[in-house]
Formats: C-alpha cells, sequence, structure tokens
C-alpha cells in the first residue's frame, strides 16, 4: 500500500465490518469503484454475520454458514478491499491506520503489523457489553457480540443439556439446566425465548428425556420492566410470553456479583447458574479512550457531531455502537441499534461523496422506525412509527412476525443489492423449511 500508484488514490478506509461498516463499504465501492480510489475494509473475522440473529446461532436454531457473508468474495464484486487484520490504532497527523500483528491457531505470525494510509476514516467498530466493573462478569459470564462467542455459548449449552440427559437417565430426575440471562433487553429477551425454542425440539435429536422442562432460564434487569425501549403495554406482554414459557423475569434486581455457578443479587439472593449470559448495557471498546486525543462519553463511545464526523477530526467519522450523538433537542444519544447504525451508514456514504465534490456536508437525522423483538417462534411483539393517531401502531403476532423478518431482509439487500439480495432471500425461505431446526456441532 505504499506504492506511488496506490498513493496518488484518494484510500478510504472502514474498519469494523457490521452492520453499518459492510453497507457502508458496498455503497463506496459501488460508488467510486478502484480508478482513482481504494475503499479499504479493515476487519479481525473473516466473515459477516448479522447481530441481531446472534441470539438464534446460540441457541442453535440458526446454523450461521448458511447466513455468513465471506469479506473477500464480497469485496471483489462490490470493489473495495478486504484487509484481514485486528485494528490497533490511528496516528491522525500521518493519517495512518495500525493494525495488529496476526497469527494462527498456534500462534505463529501470519501478517505482521501493518499501517494503511487514508484520506478518510469510518471507525464502525461496534460496541461490547458494559459490564459496570461488577466482580466476577467478565471472568465467569458469557457474551453475544460476536460469531466465535455465540458458537461458545452454544456448545457450553449443550454440554450442559447432554449432563443433564445422562443424570436423569442414571435416576436424578430433578436435575436441569439453569442459565441466567442479565439483562432484558432484546437480545437477552430473545434469547430467552429461542432457548426454550431449542429445548423443545432437542428430545427429536437424540436427548429423548431431555424437553423444555429440564430448562431453567432467568432474567435479571435493574429496571423497572423488560424491554424498556418499547411501550410498556408492549413491554408487559413479552414479560406474559415468556413467563408463560417458565422464564423468571427478576425486575428492580441489581447484580452484585458472578460466580462460576451462579448470580449474587445486592438484595442477597443467589441465582444458580451453569451458564450466565451477560446482556445488560453497551459501551465502546477500551482502545477508543486512548484513539490519539479523540473525543468520547462516559461509556467510551466517539462523540460526532451532526455530519457523524468526530469532534476533534473532520477526517475521521464514525457510525453504529461505538458513536455518541446526540441530536439538538435531546437529553440522550442515539440508542445502539442496528437501524440507527443502517442509517448512519447511509448517511456518512453521502457525506463522504460530498467531500470528494467539494459540496457541504448534511446534519444526520435519525428515523425512528420502531423496535421488534422476536419471541422466537412463540410470539413477536414491538412497535412501529405509522401514520396513524399519535403516530405509532402497535403491532403482535404474525404482522409483527413479518416485519421483524422484513429487517433482516432489508440488510440483505443493503449489502448484496436488490437482485442477489432477493435472490438470497429466496434461497433462505426454501432453507429454512428443509434444512434441520437445530445446530447441534
Amino acid at each position: 500500500m505504499t506504492a506511488t500508484a496506490e498513493q496518488q488514490k484518494t484510500q478510504i478506509v472502514v474498519v469494523g465490518g457490521g452492520a453499518g461498516g459492510l453497507e457502508l463499504v458496498r455503497k463506496l465501492g459501488s460508488r467510486f469503484g478502484r480508478d482513482g480510489y481504494d475503499i479499504i475494509l479493515v476487519e479481525r473475522n473473516r466473515t459477516h454475520i448479522w447481530k441481531p440473529l446472534l441470539h438464534e446461532v446460540a441457541a442453535g436454531s440458526l446454523d450461521a454458514n448458511m447466513d455468513e457473508v465471506g469479506y473477500g468474495g464480497h469485496g471483489v464484486r462490490w470493489g473495495y478491499r478486504f484487509f484481514y487484520g485486528t485494528f490497533a490504532g490511528v496516528d491522525r497527523e500521518r493519517r495512518l491506520v495500525h493494525t495488529a500483528p496476526l497469527t494462527d491457531e498456534d500462534g505463529r505470525e501470519v501478517i505482521g503489523a501493518h499501517s494503511i494510509r487514508y484520506d478518510y476514516l469510518v471507525l464502525a467498530v461496534g460496541g461490547i457489553s458494559n459490564d459496570f466493573g461488577i466482580p466476577g462478569v467478565l471472568e465467569h459470564a458469557l457474551f453475544l457480540e460476536d460469531r466465535s462467542q455465540a458458537d461458545h455459548f452454544r456448545s457450553k449449552l449443550l454440554n450442559a443439556c447432554l449432563r443433564v440427559t445422562h443424570n436423569v437417565a442414571q435416576g436424578e430426575s430433578g436435575s436441569l439446566v439453569r442459565i441466567a440471562i442479565v439483562g432484558a433487553g432484546a437480545t437477552g429477551v430473545e434469547l430467552a425465548a429461542e432457548l426454550y425454542n431449542a429445548a423443545h425440539a432437542l428430545r427429536h435429536y437424540g436427548l429423548e428425556v431431555f424437553d423444555e422442562t429440564r430448562l431453567k432460564v432467568t432474567i435479571l434487569e435493574a429496571g423497572p420492566r423488560i424491554l424498556p425501549a418499547l411501550p410498556e403495554k408492549l413491554s408487559e406482554a413479552a414479560a406474559a410470553e415468556l413467563e408463560a414459557l417458565g422464564v423468571e423475569i427478576l425486575t428492580d434486581t441489581v447484580v452484585e456479583a458472578v460466580t462460576p455457578g451462579a448470580v449474587k443479587t445486592k438484595s442477597g439472593r443467589t441465582v444458580d447458574a451453569e451458564l450466565t449470559l451477560w446482556a445488560a448495557g453497551v459501551k465502546g471498546p477500551d482502545y477508543l479512550s486512548a484513539l490519539d486525543g479523540l473525543e468520547v462519553d462516559r461509556a467510551n463511545r466517539l462523540i460526532v457531531g451532526p455530519s457523524l464526523q468526530t469532534t476533534r477530526d473532520p477526517r475521521i467519522f464514525a457510525i453504529g455502537d461505538c458513536c455518541a450523538y446526540t441530536p439538538e433537542g435531546e437529553e440522550r444519544p442515539i440508542p445502539p441499534r442496528a437501524q440507527a447504525a443502517h442509517q448512519m451508514a447511509t448517511q456518512v456514504f453521502e457525506n463522504i461523496v460530498a467531500l470528494t465534490e467539494d459540496r457541504p456536508l448534511k446534519d444526520f437525522v435519525y428515523n425512528d422506525r420502531g423496535s421488534l423483538v422476536a419471541l422466537s417462534r412463540f410470539s413477536t411483539v414491538g412497535s412501529l412509527m405509522g401514520n396513524l393517531v399519535g403516530g405509532r401502531m402497535a403491532i403482535e403476532g404474525r404482522l409483527a412476525r413479518i416485519a421483524y423478518t422484513s429487517l433482516y431482509r432489508m440488510h440483505l439487500i443493503a449489502i448484496h443489492g436488490w437482485i442477489k439480495g432477493l435472490a438470497l432471500i429466496l434461497v433462505g425461505h426454501v432453507n429454512r423449511i428443509v434444512r434441520p431446526k437445530l445446530k447441534l456441532h
């Protein structure tokens, strides 16, 4: 990347291949191609999977190999380059992105530390779970931030189910798989429902004595209700659905510590748990606070202005969960949602094009298109913006399921274009009919 021919090009580097980052490089590559421009995606994974699907991967209900996107082939198709590496920092004065050495499973170095020049840089590195400094969380809890963590959860879940199956066969009739989920946002609630869906199907996969009655899931939420992003009526509907499945919901419950086999609360209660999933809050990755002087908020997210440029460097943009943008007149930043990352990617694309054409940049306007939460095969609840009285429409049941599915279909079209996106939607629909219901390895 140091050749003269390469340096004559305008280099636009995007770090992070999540929903926002992948959509952005697809748009940039399609718009600029390779003539005079070099679009580079830096990502530490080889493949992309839509983050809202990770709870299905974790429960074994979805084979991620059927839904993931390989960055290499995708880049060839859409005119950007994929650089496989872990982001390690920025040199703003020299306009360089640094990546760490890449090692294989045996610890051998594959690619050394690298520096990539940029003219414009977009940070789309996502967020991580906020442990709030609570003892034992990092050591003993599981997380759902990427594919590898979802696979790890699924492996531990299956082992626990096999263990209980063996115990029951040996006469331990009261043996259960106990799972604690800390945080009652969309991830925690959707996972809880998906676990019961998976448990219901396990009897058809060789675990004859295992079903949903062998599963005990407890959700712990520090706030007064689950799904605080939804209207209270819909939150109550989701809680009733979960409780009907057998989920225990503990609201107004603050976690004090996580141990290898339990979650301890400040009220003195101990919730036994073979597996603890932490889904309580999002913050920026720790390295953002030391990113060559860029400004961050208390949750370690990069602070950006209305154009989504970082406050201390107009050549660096930030989108998605790693950035904090508070619109004028609002008290809180835009929430970390997939729809926000999608809208930010579109706005940054338009602003980068404007910069290359010496036109004024536009301010980002977030359009809240509502929230949807899928309770596996059981129900879907949510709220969508509508043109009804009050401007908001509550939806439940089959209509909500269609709307929830459409969010993923929109993502497929955004990263693949209309023709291939629609083809993948059709193939995916057929695969879900004919392929196994669970992934057990």
